[in-house]
């Protein structure tokens, strides 16, 4: 039993989101390093030496959240264009200001979005775009927790202009993120449309040989389950099914149009789901069968999508959005409740990216976690956190956000990032995107 730690926290509620499930109140929790040590009620750990103490005996400390698909840099697209079909944003806007893309754009518009993300929860995000290590350098430097990977499609782009080069990337990423704790390396393809089916067998051999997540959109929409029935004969999962594509390893974004028999199969299978409500609204894709996914076994996480399509990282907004599309498609208000999209958010995202360190506030886990100011009028009165924190919380409560024992974010200021300095790039941003 050790007699002192790092840090040692305070923490009016603790929801720790154990195996158990267990919330505490008037706790503490000791982190030692980059690890948690000690997770009990305050009197018991109080008289422990700590090197810092943090008082967050009156709000709400709770693992931090896991986005588990997003494209971080394209921040810098925020707002470009809205309101439009998926595949007219794409070719029409979305690919053609993609394809000026620069390594520094890349890192100003990840800069943002970590920023964004510290600020309202997110501790780690799983990311797919292009230029991939000029997102990892910016969040090695940041310091947050990411999985990463080069998006590889059969199609030139300002990243690269071949299919040698992409793999180059995909190397050049995994050299980059070994040794780095935080940073873990992911296998991208962009789609079962976009990429070729040559490509994405290369790329599953390559995730199952070095034990990496594949990820990739897949079931996105009916229209590209149309597109894929007219190209290849077959729908998306089975595409993958085919290819030999489906097992633990693999991590599919939106699964939006899915059949009952493919959710079979995804669960057979071990594959993992990242449900993106906000985006799949906004972008008028459908609503993913999220918790029938969850009730046939699936694995189902949740993601922001990228800011151009959601429009915010903003993973609290997520779990509100998943909670509510549930019970409006099923017309069932016992759909995916409160406890069940935290655990989307924090337990089943560690365990969809292969973090099993992260998720949850115990001894031995990364210390990965926030605290939300227990006094903000949405948060009042406290009946009940779990309610709270997936249906009144809005991500602008959060006073703190710690990974790897190191507090990033504290009201309102950041420990690795020039804000004010960031603020003044966007002016040559916003030039950027239109093209000026």
């Amino acid at each position: 039993m050790p007699e002192s730690c790092d840090i040692l926290i305070h923490a009016g509620i603790l929801v720790t989101q154990d195996r158990n499930r267990s919330i505490l109140t008037d706790a503490a929790v000791a982190v030692s390093g980059s690890t948690i040590s000690r997770v009990g009620p305050w009197d018991e750990l109080k008289e422990l030496s700590s090197g810092e103490f943090l008082d967050y005996s009156g709000d709400i400390v709770m693992p931090g959240l896991i986005n588990t698909h997003t494209h971080a840099a394209m921040t810098v697209l925020r707002g470009l264009e809205d309101d439009l079909p998926l595949m007219d944003w794409l070719t029409g806007h979305i690919w053609p200001a993609e394809s000026r893309l620069t390594p520094e754009i890349v890192s100003t518009g990840t800069a943002l979005a970590v920023a964004e993300m510290l600020a309202t929860g997110t501790t780690t995000f799983c990311d797919l775009y292009i230029f991939e290590c000029s997102v990892a350098e910016t969040a090695h430097a940041l310091g947050i927790r990411a999985v990463l990977g080069e998006g590889v499609f059969d199609t030139p782009n300002a990243s690269y202009s071949g299919m040698d080069q992409a793999f180059a990337k995909v190397d050049e990423l995994a050299d980059y993120c070994h040794g780095r704790e935080l940073l873990t390396p992911c296998l991208v393809a962009h789609s079962v449309y976009a990429t070729s089916h040559a490509t994405l067998a290369r790329l599953s051999r390559l995730a199952r040989e070095r034990g990496l997540t594949l990820t990739l959109h897949a079931a996105e929409t009916a229209a590209e389950t149309a597109l894929c029935l007219e190209r290849f004969g077959a729908r998306p999962v089975e595409i993958l099914r085919s290819l030999n594509m489906l097992g633990p390893n693999l991590l599919l974004a939106h699964g939006v149009d899915v059949t009952p028999q493919e959710i079979a199969l995804l669960a057979e299978s071990g594959a993992t789901v990242s449900h993106n409500p906000r985006s799949n609204m906004k972008l008028a894709s459908g609503m993913a069968p999220a918790a029938a996914m969850r009730e046939a076994g699936v694995t189902v996480c949740l993601g922001t999508d990228g800011a151009a399509s959601n429009n915010t990282l903003n993973m609290f907004a997520v779990m509100n959005a998943a909670a509510l599309m549930a019970k409006a498609r099923g017309l069932d208000p016992t759909a995916l409740p409160a406890q069940a999209v935290l655990d989307m958010a924090t337990r089943d995202g560690a365990r969809a990216l292969g973090l099993p360190q992260c998720g949850s506030i115990e001894p031995g886990m990364q210390a990965d976690l926030v605290a939300l100011n227990a006094s903000a009028p949405n948060l009042q009165p406290l009946h009940n956190p779990l309610s709270h924190l997936a249906y009144a919380a809005s991500g602008h409560e959060v006073r703190l956000t710690m990974v790897a024992g190191k507090a990033l974010y504290r009201d309102g200021r950041y420990a690795t990032l020039d804000y004010p300095g960031l603020l003044k790039e966007m002016a040559a941003v916003r030039k950027w995107a239109r093209g000026a």
